[in-house]
């Protein structure tokens, strides 16, 4: 904040105040604490009397007056003239400020007696975390037990307020003495009944938003107990007389336990004086009853064999039936609508195998409408799942799986043992079969007219982008430079254990020739070792071939790759279609996955979809998932996350969790998918996705709660917390990128680069000359970490112009010129030719540039 003129940190009072006998000011109305939602300012207000001037001090420092707005008026019981005065404070002044406290105002006002200091007021910007530090677990009591619910509701400001609410109703705890939900936001239930049996959701919220925690299911059950025995019968003419009892008292309720124990017993009603062929009653058994015991014996165990033999012979047909290979296994291709669907064609290769602990991954065979809504996949070949019994899967228990694939060859360099799959397309059969009115498309295009002056072609959110530099274009000289990104299956088919790490960029016209070499950026999935992968820049010839342009870590005079964490940047002189593939030197090699989860309603208004997508970690290929999902209604549920995937040849694992028992069920053989290891990571930057059909049990079940579990076998695991309404009034959006890039793809001259030229001359002027001392492009390169194939610098006519390219590609996204200031700053301290680049420059040049990029 501006200073009042006259003022300082400390207590010296502005000049223009007097100083007089008189009565202090007294506040009125005092500044409260306030939080900012938001974007929008909050006003603080202060009210005293008899005051001359009021001003706000905010963090130590005086607020300029012109940022006050005041009013007078005039006590009429008192005759004191009453001032009041407010000012407004932005979110980006709260988050500017970085002291030991929060950011805090007070009002200070005048009279002709001294001063009067108001109480400070705190301004806070006002949020609400997503996720629940601690969700509520589901639990079985029993009846009269407690019930102890803990909820710790997400971090915030101001701290959230707790509601329970039991099937979508809310808990009144005022109403019900037996339930308490003022311990720690804990709920608490002294004495379970029955109909206390349901769902229970801890909702938080605050000034910000709402928040779901995960759904409780909390079953409320009774072990039955026996009714008093009855009154002995009359003897009967054998001498026995019974009684009875029934377990009523209460029946078992919920999964309570049966009562345990004979319901009837028999004894001699003579005290054995009743004699039957000169033996007491009760140690003979009359041959009537002998004889009818034993027929009903017989007559139970026959019908036990023939219900046997039947259900045996059921399985056994039922098994074949759903198999070419036998009873033992089950060919995922038969399953009609299985995402991982095989080419009925091609027969197993048993030859190679490996056995998993965990549930079976199949898809609903019922579920064929939810499978004909994206055109994105192909089938997943060569794979198998052997059942030891098809009751246990149908029951969803999990059990051992022997997983078949098919090996091709493809092992790591350096001696390495381990094998890697590649995959080969053999069938280009879709899943789905009904999208004829979805647009083919086979590339993503933008071109744009450069001259002399150079420009910057930018294709919006796929990382993608051309920097052509100042003097590259001869002048009186125009270009319109396109740039593509193909969409269709890659032309690059990998070798071996090669695989596709980048989107496959063309930048043309191919017959253009340039004096200064142009800054292409390709993004790129790869988890960026030295020590497991060997990366390749490749292009393609005129006759569809690739060749190797070089690798990133050779030295190199015709071209230079500098590799970043998400993206290269090739300094090159000739146009065409370039790619990136990476050769894992070890099975520590690791590909980048985003894993996102959209969902939309389904044709059946009962049903919900979860669309699970797994794709390399390429804005590109984000954005293909994101289009097909806007034309079909998805709407992205959870923001995105990263999984790191390794080449350790273990599948990925897609499963959904934690659904509220009472209100969803998920339909049979889809609660857990997997992928072989070989589809993803040989899947060439195309995207895979799993899909999940879950039902609502009635139409008044709006709120939609589960966690999608995605894990790559003895590697690494995200999950994604699913908390949405599935009505689109009540959803919360979340945004597909966080930041967008510029909306115009082409931007030319000047307002293109963040360096303005005069400066970029000063600079080439400073260091293209040979310094005794090391001060030159060299130092200029290592002081921004470009420490590698120096050589290529040295073949151009102006270095620190191609460094200084370099620096425009890298530095197109992350706001300022410090980097560059501190770099320049850094070596200017003992060279005087840089004594007139100073950071005001640097710092009102990226003003400028902000401005007019609209950032």
């Amino acid at each position: 904040m501006d200073k009042i003129a006259g003022a300082d940190n400390g207590e010296t009072l502005p000049e223009s105040i007097p100083s007089a006998p008189g009565t202090l000011p007294h506040f009125i109305e005092e500044p409260d604490d306030a939080y900012i939602i938001k974007s929008n300012p909050i006003a603080l207000r202060c009210k005293a009397r008899p005051a001359m001037q009021i001003f706000f001090k905010c963090n130590g420092e005086w607020v300029h007056q012109n940022e006050h707005v005041s009013e007078e008026s005039l006590d009429e019981s008192s005759g004191l003239k009453v001032r009041e005065v407010f000012i407004n404070v932005t979110r980006q002044q709260v988050e500017d400020f970085h002291g030991p406290e929060d950011y805090w105002c007070q009002c200070v006002a005048w009279s002709h007696l001294g001063t009067s200091k108001s109480r400070k007021a705190s301004v806070r910007i006002a949020y609400l975390r997503k996720n629940f530090e601690q969700d509520p677990q589901g639990r079985e009591v029993p009846i009269e037990g407690m019930i102890v619910l803990h909820c710790r509701p997400p971090e915030g400001v101001p701290a959230a307020e707790v509601e329970w609410l039991k099937n979508e109703e809310p808990i009144d705890s005022e109403q019900d003495e037996n339930i308490d939900t003022r311990a720690d936001h804990n709920l608490i239930i002294r004495q379970a009944r029955l109909s206390d049996s349901g769902n229970y959701t801890c909702m938080a919220a605050n000034i910000v938003a709402k928040r779901r925690s995960l759904s409780a299911t909390v079953v409320v059950y009774v072990d039955g107990s026996w009714e008093v025995w009855s009154e002995w019968s009359v003897c009967s003419p054998e001498c026995e007389h019974l009684r009875i009892r029934e377990c009523t008292a209460p029946p078992p309720r919920n999964g309570g336990k049966f009562c345990e124990g004979l319901s009837q017993e028999s004894e001699n009603c003579t005290d054995g004086l009743c004699i039957l062929d000169k033996k007491p009653l009760h140690e003979i058994k009359p041959q009537s009853i002998e004889n009818a015991s034993d027929i009903a014996l017989y007559s139970g165990l026959g019908a036990a064999v023939v219900a046997v033999a039947v259900l045996v012979i059921g399985v056994t047909l039922y098994r074949r039936s759903q198999s070419d290979y036998g009873v033992d296994v089950i060919d995922s291709s038969a399953l009609t609508g299985n995402p991982l669907l095989l080419n009925s064609s091609m027969q197993p290769d048993l030859t190679v195998s490996r056995t998993y602990s965990g549930p079976i991954c199949l898809q609903d065979p019922l579920d064929k409408e939810l499978m004909t809504e994206s055109s994105l996949f192909n089938p997943l070949s060569d794979i198998k799942v052997k059942v030891q019994s098809s009751f246990m899967v149908s029951l969803g228990v999990s059990e051992r799986a022997e997983y078949h694939g098919k090996n091709h060859s493809g092992t790591f360099p350096h001696g390495n043992n381990r094998s890697f799959s590649t995959m080969h397309p053999r069938n280009k059969t879709p899943y789905i079969q009904n999208l004829s009115s979805l647009p083919t498309r086979t590339e993503l295009r933008t071109t744009g007219v450069f001259g002399h002056l150079g420009g910057r072609l930018v294709m919006p959110n796929t990382g993608v982008s051309l920097l052509i530099p100042h003097g590259a274009i001869p002048e009186e000289n125009s270009w319109e430079i396109y740039m593509s990104i193909n969409q269709g299956e890659p032309s690059l088919q990998s070798d071996g254990s090669e695989v596709l790490l980048s989107p496959e960029v063309t930048c043309g016209p191919p017959d253009m020739t340039v004096t200064t070499p142009f800054a292409l950026t390709i993004p790129h999935c790869a988890d960026v070792s030295s020590e497991h992968w060997n990366i390749h820049l490749k292009k393609r010839t005129q006759q569809g071939k690739w060749e190797e342009v070089m690798s990133v870590e050779d030295e190199s005079t015709s071209c230079y790759c500098l590799l970043d964490p998400f993206a290269c940047h090739v300094l090159l002189d000739s146009f065409g279609t370039y790619a990136l593939t990476g050769e894992p030197i070890t099975d520590c090699a690791v590909k980048q996955l985003k894993v996102a989860v959209f969902g939309c309603m389904s044709c059946n208004s009962l049903d919900y979809n979860l669309r699970v997508y797994c794709v390399d970690n390429t804005p590109w290929a984000f954005q293909e998932v994101v289009s097909d999902e806007r034309h079909q209604g998805g709407q992205l549920l959870e923001e995105p996350k990263l999984l790191h995937f390794k080449g350790n040849t273990f599948s990925l694992q897609i499963s959904v969790l934690d659904i509220p028992p009472f209100l969803w069920r998920i339909k049979p053989f889809t609660a857990c998918q997997e992928v072989p290891f070989s589809r993803v990571w040989c899947s060439n930057q195309q995207p895979l996705h799993c899909a999940f059909s879950l039902e609502r049990y009635t139409p008044t079940t709006t709120q939609l709660s589960c966690k999608i579990c995605i894990r790559q076998l003895k590697g690494h695991e995200q999950i994604l917390q699913v908390q949405t309404s599935i009505l689109e009034s009540e959803r919360e959006t979340i945004t597909f990128f966080a930041q967008e890039d510029s909306t115009f793809p082409a931007q030319t001259g000047p307002k293109a680069f963040k360096i303005p030229y005069s400066i970029r001359q000063r600079i080439c002027a400073t260091f293209d000359t040979p310094n005794a001392k090391g001060k030159d492009w060299q130092m200029l390169a290592q002081k921004n970490s470009i420490n590698r194939n120096l050589s290529y610098f040295a073949t151009q006519s102006s270095p620190s112009a191609v460094i200084l390219n370099l620096w425009e590609a890298r530095h197109q996204h992350d706001g300022d010129l410090d980097s560059l200031a501190c770099a320049l700053e850094e070596i200017g301290r003992t060279h005087t030719k840089l004594s007139n680049i100073t950071e005001s420059q640097l710092d009102e040049a990226d003003f400028n540039y902000s401005r007019q990029n609209g950032l």
